[in-house]
């Protein structure tokens, strides 16, 4: 148990913890001045001065451990004691009194630091237990942990207990925590109801192509904003008949980062009772090899009406994503929010930690980029510069699934963008989803990226309901 909540003051309903007193690097000269001779040569000997991510066990004349210092870069770093629960002696630690760091701030630090991904091998040690007084904002720090360690698993676990039926059985789990209607198109099905792109994708495989919806909300308020969510499902992607190397397919179970997102972000919409109607759609499906397979040079039919001209089968998430686009858009949401692993070229230009995103709406960019910066989870605004239209024009369809070797991050904003309303409010987020090597909070492998950013915008929607 990685936080232990109780109802009393701390410690008098638990085993005697340690206090954690927390000192902010710029502030360090201040608490020398401030501590005892005793403490200011400890803190020498051991060369403690306080810089972020590190901490100083302080001793008692009994030679056991009187309080523990942690050195944090500032008082809202959300991954401030992201370095302690799997490092400090094992055993319970509360916040000081008048702690720097809120108790929100800390409980989401800690559960952030204490993930592990322990489905197939067992953890080397348990985490420490942070102690806290039960309390609205720590009910909420509880919830955004719960949602990142969602997106965090979904993507750590290999695609064969991570396929088309299992994301349907998250969503399905949803539904039912939280009253939510859910429905599926599964197989032929996709054809029938005219979702003809996910269908040409995930024919291939053994495991039959979905598309996944779930509603919830007070369909009758319509003061409450609809909001639309839409995750790129692609559990594997070998490529297609464009077969990935062996070095770019290791990591393709990575690949349905963007539905990771999406379930978890209407996770957290719905365990905080947002006053919005929110419609999630995720298109899940694999990539796969054989005689079904859609080829190179084919033309795929489209729920919106254009034609797609496959200039490699390796770029299927946007073509999955036309489909479920087109159908967000038919309700006529207030914004619709798209996220996907989509393209390597984000990665090039942006490298991991920037999400590269992209809107049609200015005002709508403007909440989520001061959402963004307020809760420290970057996005970067990339342009839907519209001349590179060019470059997914097609001789024989409406457009190609692929531009040209430049601006690869783009020129797929801008395929989705034909399959979005131009007067529809929209933001994609081309999202990596994993981090590619440890820091404290952020382990290595799968990862929630512009997640706290986009709900702490569609919080700001409870006031104002709507965008203009």
């Amino acid at each position: 148990m990685s936080v232990q909540i109780i109802a009393g003051d701390n410690g008098s309903n638990t085993a005697p913890v340690l206090v954690l007193e927390a000192i902010a690097t710029a502030g360090f000269e201040a608490f020398l001045a401030g501590t005892t001779a005793q403490t200011r040569a400890w803190l020498a000997v051991t060369e403690f001065t306080a810089k972020p991510h590190t901490y100083a066990l302080l001793p008692d004349a009994s030679g056991g451990i009187a309080k523990v210092l942690v050195g944090v870069r500032s008082a809202d770093d959300v991954y401030a004691f992201s370095h302690l629960p799997m490092a400090l002696p094992p055993g319970g630690y509360a916040l000081a009194t008048n702690s720097i760091v809120s108790t929100e701030t800390a409980t989401l630090s800690w559960q952030l630091g204490a993930y592990q991904f322990n489905r197939y091998k067992k953890s080397k040690r348990e985490s420490c237990a942070l102690v806290v007084n039960a309390s609205a904002e720590v009910t909420r720090a509880q919830q955004m942990a719960q949602a990142i360690q969602l997106v965090r698993d979904l993507v750590n676990t290999p695609t064969e207990d991570m396929g088309p039926q299992h994301l349907s059985d998250v969503a399905q789990q949803l539904a039912k925590e939280f009253g939510a209607k859910f429905h599926e198109w599964v197989g032929d099905d996709l054809l029938k109801q005219n979702f003809p792109a996910i269908h040409a994708v995930g024919r291939a495989s053994h495991r039959p192509p979905r598309l996944l919806e779930l509603n919830w909300g007070d369909e009758n308020n319509e003061t409450h904003p609809r909001i639309a969510i839409v995750g790129k499902g692609v559990c594997f992607d070998t490529g297609g008949l464009n077969i990935k190397g062996a070095e770019g397919m290791r990591w393709m179970k990575k690949d349905m980062g963007g539905a990771a997102h999406a379930l978890a972000l209407a996770r957290l919409i719905m365990a905080a009772n947002l006053l919005i109607r929110l419609h999630l759609l995720v298109p899940a499906v694999e990539n796969a090899i054989a005689g079904n397979a859609y080829r190179p040079g084919e033309v795929v039919a489209t729920r919106k009406g254009l034609s797609i001209e496959i200039g490699n089968t390796d770029a299927e998430g946007r073509v999955i994503l036309s489909d479920a686009l087109t159908y967000a858009a038919e309700f006529k949401p207030e914004i619709v929010i798209d996220f996907a692993t989509l393209t390597g070229a984000a990665r090039v230009a942006l490298g991991p930690e920037l999400p590269a995103t992209f809107c049609n709406h200015e005002a709508w960019f403007e909440k989520l980029n001061a959402a963004s910066i307020a809760e420290q989870d970057p996005i970067w605004r990339m342009p839907l510069w519209q001349n590179y239209n060019a470059m997914i024009n097609s001789n024989i369809a409406n457009l190609s699934n692929t531009g040209g070797p430049q601006g690869g991050a783009i020129t797929a904003a801008l395929f989705l963008e034909h399959f979005v309303p131009r007067t529809q409010p929209w933001i994609h987020i081309d999202v990596f989803s994993w981090n590619p090597k440890s820091r404290p909070g952020r382990p290595e492998g799968g990862e929630a990226q512009s997640l706290r950013a986009v709900f702490a915008m569609l919080q700001g929607l409870k006031a104002e309901q709507t965008v203009d």
